[in-house]
Order: structure tokens, then C-alpha cells, then sequence
């Protein structure tokens, strides 16, 4: 899976709730950064991502990140 792909639907549910979307790079921080999402968002985003992936990247457990392109290298990852 791409960034791209976290990108996309990263910008969907900012336009869902009708925050300001601003760009969004590999290096953009998820939160307490400059989008306006908070952790519900965030685990909306995970879910999302998991469902048309059809990856499980926390399968085992939990993985520490922060950026959208590091929750990106966890898809990457998890497709082998």
C-alpha cells in the first residue's frame, strides 16, 4: 500500500467533517499536528485503511507511529 492510498482517505474525513484540508506529506504528524483530527478520526483512518487494504498491520499488536507515511510503511509492511 502506498502513501498515497493514507493520503487519500486521510483527506476524505477531514472534507467528512468539514475541516480545513491542508497538505499532507509523508512527513505530516497526525496528531497534535496541523490537520484537525483527533484520535476517533484517527482510528477511523486505521479501520478504513484496514478495510480496503484488507491488511491487519496491529494484528500482533500495537505499533508505535506518528506520521501518515510512517502509518503507510505499516500497510507496506503488513502486504510483504
Amino acid at each position: 500500500m502506498s502513501f498515497d492510498l493514507v493520503r487519500t482517505e486521510l483527506t476524505q474525513i477531514l472534507t467528512d467533517k468539514s475541516a480545513s484540508v491542508v497538505e499532507i506529506t509523508p512527513d505530516t504528524v497526525l496528531l497534535n499536528g496541523p490537520l484537525d483530527i483527533d484520535s476517533l478520526d484517527l482510528a477511523t483512518l486505521v479501520v478504513t485503511l484496514e478495510e480496503v487494504t484488507g491488511l491487519q498491520p496491529f494484528r500482533e499488536g500495537f505499533v508505535l507511529f506518528h506520521t501518515a507515511g510512517e502509518l503507510g510503511a505499516l500497510f507496506t509492511k503488513a502486504a510483504g
